[in-house]
């Protein structure tokens, strides 16, 4: 992969950077504040980009709305955020756009390497990647009345999978399911929340976005 890294810290900038490069990647640019960031994506053009939430000058949500300025200005431009809160409404905002390739970690995962490289790649192929542990406080804050009212247990366990970024798959073999069965959940889901099939909309990611909005 061809990443660029934003990040105020010097140490965990330069330790991602070695961490990607030992891996056989290939590190762009690694920056410390967004304007840097935003020029070394219109110059490199990644294949993703990580960003830190919190960066200079106010260290609030300067990276996400770097991020967002990324995606407007090259859309579709694959980008993996993290913060060392759990801040569910920036999800919701870059799912907003209805495309995949966006991830959200707490820097915790960072040190689990192959977690962190794994999520990297899938946001880098197009998935969307949220962490467990986001996914968690959104279910617990989705479990009163709202849109999701409608959605039986096993559904929205599988709407929680399918918001950390797994295949059917994947959620099938955590779930202990067939295949067939996750396949049947997701269309179920997608037919209480109003999700028709179309020729543009990604329904997965507009599943995902809609079970995040109702957390937030």
């Amino acid at each position: 992969m061809r990443v660029v890294i934003a990040e105020d810290s010097g140490i965990l900038r330069d330790g991602l950077s070695y961490l990607l490069v030992d891996r056989g990647h290939q590190v762009l640019a690694a920056v410390g504040d967004p304007e840097a960031l935003r020029a070394a994506v219109d110059e490199h053009r990644p294949d993703v980009a990580v960003i830190d939430i919190r960066m200079p000058p106010t260290y609030t949500d300067e990276g996400l709305r770097a991020a967002l300025a990324v995606r407007a200005a090259h859309p579709g431009t694959p980008v993996l955020l993290f913060s060392q809160y759990v801040e569910t409404r920036y999800a919701a905002q870059l799912l907003a756009g209805g495309a995949g390739g966006v991830g959200y970690l707490l820097k915790d995962r960072v040190a689990e390497v192959g977690e962190f490289v794994d999520a990297l790649t899938r946001v880098a192929a197009g998935a969307t990647v949220l962490d467990p542990d986001v996914v968690t406080q959104l279910l617990g804050a989705a479990r009163g009345p709202g849109e999701l009212a409608g959605l039986s247990e096993r559904e929205r366990a599988v709407l929680a999978l399918m918001a950390e970024g797994r295949s059917n798959v994947a959620i099938a073999a955590a779930l202990f399911l067939s295949v067939g069965a996750v396949e049947k959940h997701i269309t179920s889901i997608f037919g209480k929340l109003g999700l028709p099939p179309t020729e543009t909309d990604h329904r997965r990611v507009l599943a995902v976005l809609r079970y995040l909005q109702s957390g937030s």
